[in-house]
């Protein structure tokens, strides 16, 4: 491969081996992506954080409810996505180093399409303020107002992923 040229990005299932890079991928993004919304304050990061160790991880991954996603380039993983049974995107964190770079774009679209073999027709998931306007740009609505009760509180989203009139199949392979 010449210089400059990348290997495209795969998007898989993650594994236990993908443990330690999810949890620093996780804690990463939340720690230096997500200011708008911890503000600095070392009490809502650790509170955020908390489930975000490599046990917490390992326990995320455990849950049958939930399936988990990694996005890798070049042998590194560069971000985590996970959608819930019942029709939400639970995880969707970006590296710091590959932000704005398209991944995120690419695990939102894979994450949606999981949905969708799941037979869900809409998606629902709670935005950080940081990314609002990326899921607003992505074709995510507001679903309510801001949620309450935690240090941290996000926005409910919503999003139409198959219009009512589509009787086709849908082929995912993961």
């Amino acid at each position: 491969m010449g210089p400059g040229l990348r290997m495209s990005l795969t998007i898989r299932r993650a594994t236990q081996a993908d443990i330690p890079a999810m949890s620093v991928i996780l804690t990463a993004s939340i720690t230096e992506l997500c200011v708008a919304d911890h503000g600095g304050k070392p009490y809502a990061i650790a509170a955020w954080t908390r489930n975000k160790s490599e046990a917490g991880v390992a326990a995320m991954l455990a849950n049958p409810e939930q399936d988990f996603y990694v996005a890798e380039r070049d042998g590194a993983v560069l971000a985590v996505g996970a959608v819930s049974q019942d029709g939400k995107i639970t995880l969707n964190y970006v590296a710091p180093k590959a932000r704005f770079s398209g991944v995120s774009k690419a695990m939102l679209a894979h994450l949606e399409a999981a949905l969708v073999a799941l037979g869900h027709r809409e998606g629902r998931l709670e935005s950080t303020r940081t990314a609002r306007s990326f899921y607003q740009s992505q074709g995510w609505q507001a679903d309510g107002p801001q949620a309450s009760g935690r240090v941290v509180n996000g926005y409910p989203m919503r999003k139409t992923l198959l219009d009512e009139g589509y009787s086709g199949t849908t082929e995912f392979g993961c």
